[in-house]
């Protein structure tokens, strides 16, 4: 992945690589030292990481999480959703509080992390997911200074690999940026993703996050918001967060081509705003 060096480069030496498989104790160490460092006893912000079998990427995460720059105090915590590999074991060795989520879903991991939040705000991190430093701080800032907003969600972008290209990455990025962009007019909980989304913590709590759907409990959380406040949205590179391919199971040409398709036959959304989402059966969590 030679070329432009990126502010990420130095924790893909950890990303996806099993826990045991190499040494790591040096970056361990260093992680849980910085960590605790950062780690408030009154936080006015929580950071909530969720993982499910995030052994291969979750040290990653962590030690870009514990290099955060921010001004306000912070919490980070985890959630270990019952994985069967060692993701509990890397949040034991770096020292991080986590807590074990025994139902299986996103909603359910994040309502664990929401119900331990102590932070006015409460800041979703997926494990799979690096973060620039300065992340925390840019979207606290908004809601800081702008007390109708209720919810602020980023951009995010991919990790260059031997299949997808950076140049690749930019365009489709770029195109989907766009795209979320004209959809935020009429529908932005529908430009939400949970992997870069803040929000007030106690509002949160009060609406809930969905947990018997299999994906969307992002979005119905971000329709539930917006009856108290707005939503915003911040996309340039000092909260780009970038993530691996877990919900990208096709090329980038062909993920391309099928969301436009998709969004194609729901162009609707762009010009009417929802007053209500009826659940797909294809899209409830089975008991």
């Amino acid at each position: 992945m030679g070329g432009i060096s990126m502010w990420y480069d130095k924790y893909l030496q950890v990303y996806e690589k099993p826990f045991d498989a190499v040494s790591f104790g040096d970056i361990v160490s260093k992680v849980k030292v910085q960590l605790s460092a950062i780690q408030s006893d009154t936080p006015m912000v929580t950071v909530s990481v969720i993982a499910y079998n995030e052994e291969r990427h979750l040290l990653a995460c962590l030690w870009a999480l514990s290099e955060l720059k921010s001004k306000y105090p912070i919490e980070i915590i985890g959630v270990d959703n019952d994985s069967r590999d060692q993701t509990a074991a890397i949040y034991q060795a770096v020292g991080l509080p986590y807590y074990t989520e025994k139902q299986h879903s996103c909603g359910f991991a994040r309502q664990c992390g929401l119900n331990h939040a102590r932070g006015k705000y409460h800041v979703n991190v997926d494990a799979d997911t690096l973060y620039p430093s300065t992340y925390v701080d840019n979207v606290i800032d908004v809601m800081e200074k702008n007390l109708d907003i209720v919810g602020v969600s980023t951009t995010w972008s991919y990790i260059p690999d031997a299949h997808h290209s950076r140049m690749g990455i930019f365009f489709y990025t770029h195109f989907r940026d766009f795209y979320l962009r004209l959809l935020s007019v009429k529908r932005p909980e529908l430009s939400v993703r949970g992997l870069v989304f803040t929000y007030r913590t106690e509002l949160a709590r009060q609406v809930g996050i969905r947990t018997h759907i299999i994906r969307g409990e992002d979005g119905a959380l971000a329709f539930g918001l917006r009856r108290f406040g707005r939503l915003a949205f911040i996309r340039n590179k000092r909260v780009r967060a970038v993530t691996g391919y877990g919900t990208m199971s096709e090329s980038l040409w062909k993920s391309f081509l099928h969301r436009v398709n998709y969004q194609l036959k729901g162009i609707r959304r762009l010009f009417t705003k929802a007053k209500e989402y009826k659940d797909q059966e294809s899209n409830l969590v089975k008991p």
